[in-house]
């Protein structure tokens, strides 16, 4: 079992930053493909970044690509994710979500566990 506990949303205004963290437990971190998805309410999760094991890899949203910097802390079993020039349209819940033998990064499905969520609001 991995658990994971999300912290660092809230409530901000148009342009700001904000990081989100994701502090793991359990079964090796170091080994996990690790995500970060969002949701709006009435609307389907979203795929916003994931890292690889390692971290070798990143790969970002069409939408925040540009604005978003995904990184892991192997060492703190961390996933963070450094959202810049927020956009009122990245209001959502954010979630940080862990898988094993990940082949398509960008699917809900790969991944096993996933965290309780944080807010993310924008103001404009």
């Amino acid at each position: 079992q991995v658990r994971l506990v999300e912290s660092g949303g809230g409530l901000v205004q148009a342009g700001a930053s904000l990081r989100l963290s994701c502090a793991a437990s359990g079964r090796t971190f170091r080994s996990a493909t690790m995500a970060w998805f969002r949701q709006v309410p009435g609307k389907e999760r979203e795929f916003v970044s994931h890292i690889s094991y390692l971290g070798r890899d990143t790969h970002y949203a069409d939408s925040v690509n540009g604005r978003a910097s995904i990184s892991r802390d192997d060492a703190k079993n961390t996933l963070y994710l450094q959202m810049n020039s927020l956009k009122p349209e990245d209001t959502a819940v954010y979630y940080c979500a862990a898988g094993f033998r990940v082949i398509v990064p960008a699917s809900e499905k790969e991944y096993t566990y996933w965290g309780q969520g944080t807010q993310v609001t924008v103001s404009s």
